[in-house]
């Protein structure tokens, strides 16, 4: 079962429509890549953000599910990355994570903020994180 969102309900602007269609077509593109590029490129885009909160990070997930029907859907891979790109087009980074479970077998992207899942379903703590890109390097 699914977190409830509570975002207000209301639709982006113009101007922020923008930007999340942007965040969207980015995030197609980059998802058709192998997970090495996929990294790469996420730990150069993360450079200079600030860490997000979870009520920014959620707005983004919120924002990028209202706007696509491919994010809002059960494409978890382009909807993660959205997230976490149209974060940094608004100077902060979520952690973005990729991962499995094996029993039953699943793989999984999403983001957290704030050391928790933003806005994912409450299996998501089942998945094993292989690739995460923080907002920062650790110490």
């Amino acid at each position: 079962m699914s977190q409830i969102l509570d975002t207000g309900g209301s639709r982006p602007t113009l101007g922020s429509w923008i930007a999340v269609r942007t965040a969207v077509a980015a995030a197609r593109l980059l998802a058709r890549q192998p997970p090495r590029r996929i990294r790469a490129v996420l730990g150069r885009v993360r450079r200079g953000a600030r860490p997000a909160t979870y009520e920014e990070a959620l707005r983004a997930r919120h924002e990028v599910t209202t706007v696509s029907t491919l994010c809002a859907g059960r494409y978890c891979l382009p909807r993660s990355l959205a997230t976490a790109l149209l974060c940094r087009m608004r100077g902060s980074w979520p952690t973005w994570c990729s991962g499995v479970r094996t029993s039953p077998f699943g793989a999984h992207a999403w983001v957290e903020a704030e050391d928790r899942p933003v806005g994912e379903p409450d299996d998501t703590p089942t998945y094993r994180a292989m690739i995460k890109v923080p907002a920062r390097e650790g110490p």
